[in-house]
């Protein structure tokens, strides 16, 4: 599958945005973290050392699925055999890692963040903490691919974290919703000891979103009463 070049200046565009989004929520900061889309068989990531709250479309680099850059006068992030892994692994759409405080802090703690409110469900419940590798290498690529596993969310052990998603849209969604899970585990854990949701419970928030189209908005009936 190709990819035309007026694709490629939007799937650019679009990274340089997410990454405005991102710094916007307070999720990066500086040069830490980075971005990517797929777009076919290209892939639109940040650059490395870039600053991502200013980061323009031209600092965002096309790489194709073997690593090797197609359009962009910069080199990617140090973390592009991470992105890549998952695009060739699990077929997402997009990948998102930061270092969030919140996760980041959690992800020196804890050795998984557990399913503590239904919404963690969209991320697929239990968060696991990838083991600790330094930043750029095989290794630490393949423990969080590990940890992603039947998942679109993972936090790194005293790193950061990382999510995924069908659409940019989503993989920054995504990641919002880690850290705002995160946030709530801190807060709880401040206070006592989270709950968690098992299986069962999981399940029957899976079937009542699914019966009630959850997360979308819907008309009134015409017969309602």
């Amino acid at each position: 599958m190709t990819v035309s070049s007026s694709a490629l200046v939007r799937e650019r565009r679009a990274v340089a945005d997410a990454c405005g989004r991102l710094e916007a929520a307070g999720l990066l900061f500086g040069t830490s973290g980075n971005v990517s889309v797929r777009a076919g068989n290209l892939v639109a990531v940040t650059a490395t050392g870039a600053e991502l709250a200013r980061l323009t479309a031209e600092q965002v680099t096309v790489v194709d699925l073997d690593g090797n850059v197609v359009s962009g006068s910069l080199r990617p992030t140090s973390e592009l055999g991470l992105h890549l892994g998952v695009y060739r692994r699990y077929g997402a759409g997009a990948v998102v890692h930061t270092h969030a405080p919140t996760a980041t802090a959690l992800s020196c703690v804890l050795d998984e963040l557990p399913c503590i409110h239904y919404q963690l469900i969209a991320l697929g419940g239990t968060v696991r903490v990838a083991p600790y590798a330094t930043f750029g290498t095989p290794e630490l690529a393949e423990s969080v691919l590990a940890a992603l596993d039947g998942r679109s969310a993972a936090l790194m052990a005293s790193h950061g974290s990382v999510t995924t998603g069908a659409t940019l849209d989503q993989a920054v969604e995504n990641a919002l919703l880690l850290e705002w899970a995160c946030d709530v585990y801190r807060r709880a854990a401040s206070v006592g000891t989270p709950r968690v949701l098992d299986a069962e419970q999981q399940l029957a928030v899976v079937e009542a979103a699914i019966a009630r189209n959850y997360g979308t908005t819907q008309p009134l009936r015409e017969d309602r009463p």
